[in-house]
């Protein structure tokens, strides 16, 4: 009987070995293709100050960081909390570190995140994010928010995940133009979030949900119109400019919106993301293009990554230029959706590649120099030293490796041994 509870707290992960041998090898996949398109890796502080964490922050951000409780002995007296993203502290480091970067800086993280929100199937408190930003000074050409869109599709590709995914690109200024020629800036909070849910929800209850902010029915009828709006690149551009609107916001943001969607074109991405007037991302320092992914096949699971560009998010730091466009895969939760679902070409991936079974003591010597030899070349392996019975070793070899070598003294006298494949 259990003295204590000894269950992981509400909104952690915390994964079996074979599982968690799944989930690094997702990481490391990730993290190579972030590499092959020219992405250095970072490492920020999982603690910072309250003030540069909440620096930009918007909502409830601030009811869910975990702030840090610190001893009577600590020197630093300004309040801090756990990171709860990879973007605000790396708008930190960038200041911090802007005459030793290379611009463009093209930066990966790959690291733990903490929000105090309320943990929910499939949504956690303490999280995996795999994020790529490219970080620009006084510009930042608009290719490199297709370069950032073409990354994150090769990463999930990375992941072997027998369903299309689908990236949703949007951008800011198409809304917050047609907002303006609306004149329904003041709105602008409301009407973001009414669009941001639309999808969650039906085309009845939007329109309930507009009439609700008082708007004209006119209004109310050409905004559900807009939203409505999706596609490849053509129909969208070409459904985006017959709405009339006579706005300069929303005309750049349409250029904008065409340029990136015809750089992925070219790209050979077509078929891998449309264009779609529902996505404008909730965090409010998104100033351009926006994007999420998503499993068509698989709506109810939602958004699984997103990014998008932000112009102004350094300027909480510094009078310097520092615009930048950036995504994320929120690893943690991807992974328990895409089990959850038997999404995964491989659910169970098994921790080791060899187990070394000597049959007794006097094969040990043997049999720690063929696991050195086979870690030499660049394989795991581990010898199994108990004094079981054979069926009882190869039992526990069989549940850690993919790979059996059993060891008797024939093996050791002619230095020859078989290589066992388990299930």
């Amino acid at each position: 009987m259990k003295k204590i509870n000894t269950s992981p707290i509400s909104g952690a992960q915390e994964l079996l070995p074979e599982a968690a041998a799944t989930f690094e090898k997702l990481k490391a996949g990730i993290s190579e293709i972030y590499h092959k398109h020219g992405f250095l890796k970072i490492e920020t502080p999982i603690i910072d100050r309250c003030e540069i964490l909440l620096a930009k922050a918007g909502g409830d951000t601030e009811k869910q960081i975990y702030k840090v409780s610190k001893t009577a002995e600590a020197s630093d007296s300004a309040d801090q909390a756990l990171r709860f993203d990879h973007t605000v502290p790396l708008a930190r480091y960038v200041v911090e570190h802007e005459n030793n970067l290379t611009f463009p800086f093209k930066v990966c993280q790959i690291g733990r995140n903490f929000r105090g929100e309320r943990a929910q199937k499939g949504r956690f408190r303490e999280f995996y994010q795999c994020d790529a930003d490219i970080i620009g000074r006084n510009n930042l050409p608009l290719a490199y928010d297709a370069d950032i869109i073409s990354t994150l599709l090769d990463a999930y590709a990375s992941l072997g995940i027998n369903t299309p995914v689908l990236a949703r690109i949007n951008n800011r200024n198409i809304v917050n133009g047609l907002l303006e020629a609306f004149n329904l800036e003041e709105k602008s909070g409301a009407i973001f979030n009414i669009i941001d849910h639309a999808e969650k929800v039906t085309l009845e209850v939007t329109k309930q949900s507009l009439e609700e902010e008082g708007l004209e029915s006119d209004i109310v009828k050409k905004l559900l119109a807009f939203i409505e709006i999706h596609g490849d690149r053509k129909k969208a551009i070409s459904d985006l400019k017959n709405l009339n609107i006579e706005n300069r916001t929303f005309n750049l943001g349409l250029s904008e919106l065409d340029t990136v969607l015809d750089l992925l074109e070219k790209d050979g991405r077509s078929g891998s993301f449309e264009a779609d007037m529902k996505i404008v991302r909730g965090l409010d320092y998104y100033t351009g293009t926006v994007f999420e992914f998503n499993l068509p096949e698989y709506k109810k699971i939602g958004s699984v990554g997103g990014g998008g560009r932000y112009e102004n998010l350094a300027g909480y730091f510094t009078d310097q230029k520092l615009p930048g466009v950036g995504g994320s895969i929120g690893l943690t939760r991807l992974f328990y959706v895409l089990n959850e679902n038997n999404l995964l070409k491989s659910q169970t991936e098994k921790p080791l590649d060899y187990a070394i079974i000597p049959i007794s003591e006097n094969e040990f010597e043997f049999a720690l120099k063929v696991a050195r030899d086979l870690r030499a070349d660049n394989k795991s392996a581990t010898t199994v030293l108990t004094d079981k019975k054979l069926g009882d070793k190869l039992k526990y070899a069989a549940s850690v490796a993919k790979y059996g070598i059993v060891l008797g003294e024939n093996e050791v006298r002619t230095n020859n041994f078989e290589i066992k494949e388990f299930n």
